[in-house]
């Protein structure tokens, strides 16, 4: 069975409008992990590491800086999330309040070499003075 060149070409065509449109594979992936970093960067905020470690873990007057931790090839994401569950020196462990989840969430935002920003929380200073402004 023969096919008219005209519906050849225009398979052809199809298939290569298809294949154009598409987004590339890691697209998928990309979103994926960008979402899983958004979330431990608004766990890291909510959670209270930011009070340590600052606010994009920048360091502060009770804990280091982790912004080296993308880098730095001996703390791997399980000596991360160790150190997480676990604590140690100065480090509270934070076992009973974190899910496996939440611990892979916040080692994917510390582990980012592009590090989402999260909006500041709407804490009691906040909403202080939002409430002042209400007529």
């Amino acid at each position: 069975m023969t096919f008219p060149r005209r519906f050849i070409f225009a398979y052809l065509v199809t298939i290569s409008l298809m294949y154009l449109a598409a987004p590339p594979a890691h697209a998928w992936w990309g979103s994926k992990r960008k979402a899983e970093q958004k979330a431990g960067a608004l766990l890291f905020r909510d959670k209270g590491c930011a009070h340590c470690h600052g606010a994009g873990a920048v360091g502060g007057k009770k804990a280091p800086a982790l912004t080296t931790l993308p880098k730095d090839k001996k703390w791997t994401p399980a000596r991360i999330s160790d150190q997480i569950l676990n604590g140690g020196q100065k480090m509270p462990p934070f076992a009973d309040s974190l899910t496996d989840q939440q611990v892979a969430q916040i080692v994917a935002y510390l582990r980012a070499r592009h590090k989402p920003v999260v909006p500041p929380s709407a804490g009691p200073a906040n909403v202080s003075a939002a409430a002042m402004s209400l007529p």
